[in-house]
């Protein structure tokens, strides 16, 4: 079932780094999220977790029919099963200082009425009336939500072992859904980066993500959305399906981990300020297609009677327990998602040695928007991880690239007919032979070398930390690691308990980052005129890109303004609210020499015309 015990989740992190974490987190109530994109991964981990836990292992190969699905379906169900085994153990625990049934109610948040009850039983003698309060507590205990993402760009259509074009239901994405929806989880699935109409589409082929008899749906739509229009868009998409959204799920397009959105350059303050405005308007405009749907369908009406709100959260660099509040108390979302600091907590997520310690170690310029990603989309990346250090041998070594052993973002076609990925070894031999045949100076050509050499083998790479934390791999030469978190790690610099972690979280102790640190939104406006930087950089010399470009300068003013604003309010503890004021005057200098420098190509543009 899904747990509303908690105030924050663990959103997904990579291919790898969450993908173990709901058999870690959710006996104790925590949320979390996995991916689906790596089928093989979660295939090693079926059979490390069976071994582990004496469960006879039937492989799924590769190439076996709709694999893919099966392997997803399998391993989930395992997942459900340990995490259901684990809640079971716990709850037979007696409630003794120190146990695991004691660390589940202590981390709960303290308003929780479920602590609250805890509480009182702790200051009851023994008798009676304890132990009948004690078994109360006991049945009262869930799971979290065991939760998984598609990141919906990467649907890339498959061929059988024949070489043959597989039908549009075995794609990539599809696949993932299918595997996701077989499966015994009640749970949410989130889906990310963008729209798939088709998959959408899809979705409505499986019953449990509709109203069952009593009103309930099993698995529940989650949409990651970079603004409110985005959430109606979709929501009105899914609902003329009869689909309902569950959560609408907030998140910085720069300031996070993994992949990043930069939209139009609005700030994420903004973007909460809009939805707190109109969030209650999002049931209004799905629920008469809904129940369109259903009576298209002659299915009953009644299934719609319960409520079924709309629930809204936020994450994207959250760091401390002030800015947790301003997302939830100031702002009105349901919860928050934070993921990198938990990359430093060995409880909650599998990360090699040598990558955990970079990470403690890590400081802002560690961590940078990368262009390593072959989907050619800004990527959140750490400098000298164990994949940079490995592709800068490969290529220096005149055997750039990689042999692309799991091909899941091969969307290039530039030199075949069939698409590979620009990370691969094929593609990286021919484009750089391409770039020495050129008519420029040799100094261009090493700018265009560097450019096709930073392609990394995220899809197979992003994985491999989690396999040596196991001792699935055997070391980082042979796997070598790469990892994408988010800058807000820089912050944190040693690993911590998971108790440690959530007291963070909740303000329940001192703040386990420096009181210097800047509030999350300046962070955010920086990252967000360093892209801009780059667009301008980028300009085609037309006037239509000058005019996109004020626009997008006009939203970063914006929301630059608004956080000033918010900056004059009283600060929550531990939230540096008087970082704001000087931190976006130096963003705004910044911003203001770009925009000087488009009104004098503007200029330069009308005199031409003139």
């Amino acid at each position: 079932m899904q747990s509303a015990l908690h105030s924050f989740h663990i959103p997904v992190m990579g291919t790898g780094f969450t993908a173990d974490t709901p058999i870690r987190v959710a006996p104790f109530g925590i949320s979390s999220v996995m991916s689906l994109v790596d089928d093989l991964l979660l295939e090693n981990l079926r059979e490390f977790y069976c071994k582990k836990e004496e469960i006879p292992f039937e492989p799924i190969p590769r190439k076996a029919e709709d694999g893919r699905a099966r392997r997803t379906t399998a391993y989930l169900d395992l997942v459900a099963d340990l995490v259901h085994k684990k809640i079971e153990a716990i709850r037979k625990l007696p409630f003794l200082d120190g146990n695991d049934k004691d660390r589940y109610f202590r981390m709960l948040p303290d308003s929780s009425p479920l602590k609250l009850n805890w509480n009182q039983m702790l200051a009851m003698p023994m008798g009676a009336e304890r132990s009948a309060l004690e078994l109360e507590l006991s049945k009262s205990m869930e799971a979290g939500s065991i939760d998984v993402n598609i990141m919906v760009k990467l649907d890339k259509p498959n061929r059988d072992a024949k070489g043959v074009l597989l039908p549009d239901e075995f794609s990539d994405a599809k696949a993932a859904l299918r595997g996701y929806a077989n499966s015994k989880l009640n749970s949410c699935i989130i889906f990310s980066a963008g729209i798939n109409q088709g998959l959408y589409n899809y979705m409505s082929q499986f019953g449990d993500f509709y109203r069952d008899a009593m009103g309930n749906v099993k698995k529940r739509i989650v949409i990651k959305v970079s603004d409110f229009r985005s959430a109606m868009i979709q929501g009105r998409f899914l609902a003329r399906k009869g689909l309902e959204v569950h959560e609408f799920r907030i998140e910085s397009g720069l300031n996070c981990g993994g992949h990043a959105f930069a939209s139009n350059g609005t700030l994420l303050a903004s973007i909460l300020q809009e939805v707190r405005e109109k969030r209650a308007t999002l049931s209004e405009q799905f629920k008469p297609l809904i129940e369109k749907y259903y009576k298209s369908m002659g299915w009953d009406l009644a299934r719609l009677e319960k409520p079924n709100p709309v629930l809204v959260t936020v994450q994207g660099g959250i760091g401390t327990y002030g800015e947790d509040l301003r997302m939830r108390d100031y702002f009105g979302m349901d919860r928050t998602g934070w993921a990198s600091p938990f990359l430093l907590v060995p409880e909650a997520t599998p990360l090699d040695v040598v990558t955990r310690d970079q990470l403690a170690r890590a400081t802002e310029d560690d961590l940078y928007l990368s262009d390593a990603s072959p989907l050619g989309v800004p990527f959140n990346n750490l400098r000298h991880s164990g994949s940079e250090e490995w592709h800068t041998r490969k290529a220096l070594d005149g055997k750039p690239g990689s042999a692309c052993p799991k091909g899941f973002l091969i969307s290039n076609t530039e030199f075949t007919e069939i698409p590979i990925c620009t990370a691969s070894t094929g593609f990286q031999r021919k484009k750089l032979a391409e770039i020495d045949v050129l008519p420029i100076s040799e100094e261009a050509k090493e700018s265009l070398r560097s450019k096709v050499h930073e392609k990394a083998c995220i899809c197979d790479h992003l994985a491999n930390s989690a396999l040596i934390y196991l001792g699935i791999a055997k070391d980082g030469f042979s796997a070598p690691q790469a990892v994408c978190p988010g800058p807000n790690i820089a912050w944190f610099n040693r690993t911590y308990t998971l108790e440690e972690m959530i007291d963070h979280i909740y303000g329940r102790r001192p703040s386990l980052v420096p009181a210097e640190r800047p509030h999350m939104f300046v962070k955010e406006a920086s990252m967000t005129v360093d892209w801009f930087e780059k667009q301008v950089a980028k300009w085609d010399g037309t006037a239509e890109m000058i005019a996109t470009l004020r626009d997008w300068a006009k939203n970063i003013e914006d929301g630059m303004a608004y956080c000033e604003e918010i900056a004059k309010e009283p600060a929550y503890r531990d939230e540096n609210l008087a970082s704001i004021v000087p931190g976006l005057a130096h963003e705004r200098i910044r911003l203001t020499v770009q925009l000087q420098y488009l009104n004098s190509q503007a200029s330069r543009l009308m005199a031409v015309a003139g």
